[in-house]
């Protein structure tokens, strides 16, 4: 019978702390990215330009239907060889993940913005608002509201397709994991480690989202 021991991991310590602490900065980056480009692609799908529709839904298809651990691997690999530009495997991370992220954000933010009455609009106009300045004061204050359980799944997502960044040898938590795994030589340990961390991070957030989900359907 196999003999637990996780007393020797603490040697490690200082190893698991940096690759949270970088998994953690990692999560904010291409959370904040995302939905910036979300937000943006979101805009083009519900732009009055066929043009621009028609490239904001390419990009949202693109990324959505292909996996993110291809989108990794291309983007450090083959991105470069095209575009003849230098990634390290730390920008290539935070480039796919963000435009991976930012589709899913969108169709959350197209989908959160559509939901709202069309009378808001109407309102706007009545007011003297540009569509624009409607959208920023009256629209996307109200959608943004439902959006936020939606949002903050597709977040708890993005905080774990951060594992993936370890087949570039990003030293995020996995990668640390990895390297602890190979030098104490108990895994078993070393992984149940990780997925405790993951766990302990996670979990309250899913608890929050789990209330705002409540709450948002007692209100409505």
């Amino acid at each position: 019978m196999y003999t637990w021991d996780f007393s020797v991991l603490w040697e490690y310590r200082w190893l698991f702390l940096q690759g949270l602490g970088l998994t953690v900065s990692f999560t904010v980056a291409i959370i904040i990215g995302g939905m910036v480009i979300g937000l943006l692609a979101a805009m083009g799908l519900l732009s009055r330009f066929a043009p621009i529709r028609a490239l904001a839904l390419m990009f949202t298809e693109i990324f959505r239907c292909t996996p993110v651990l291809v989108q990794l691997i291309w983007f450090y690999y083959a991105l470069p060889i095209l575009a003849g530009i230098e990634m390290t495997p730390i920008s290539a991370s935070l480039f796919a993940l963000s435009c991976y992220g930012g589709a899913f954000f969108a169709e959350i933010i197209r989908g959160g913005i559509i939901s709202i009455d069309p009378g808001q609009h109407e309102a706007g106009r009545a007011l003297g608002m540009t569509p624009a300045l409607t959208m920023r004061r009256i629209i996307l204050p109200q959608a943004m509201r439902r959006m936020i359980p939606a949002l903050m799944n597709q977040s708890i997502m993005q905080f774990k397709n951060t594992s993936l960044v370890s087949v570039l040898a990003v030293p995020d938590l996995v990668y640390q994991g990895q390297m602890v795994a190979h030098d104490s030589f108990r895994p078993l340990e070393t992984y149940t480690a990780v997925a405790i961390a993951y766990f302990v991070i996670l979990f309250p957030l899913t608890v929050i989202v789990r209330y705002r989900e409540k709450k948002f359907g007692v209100s409505k």
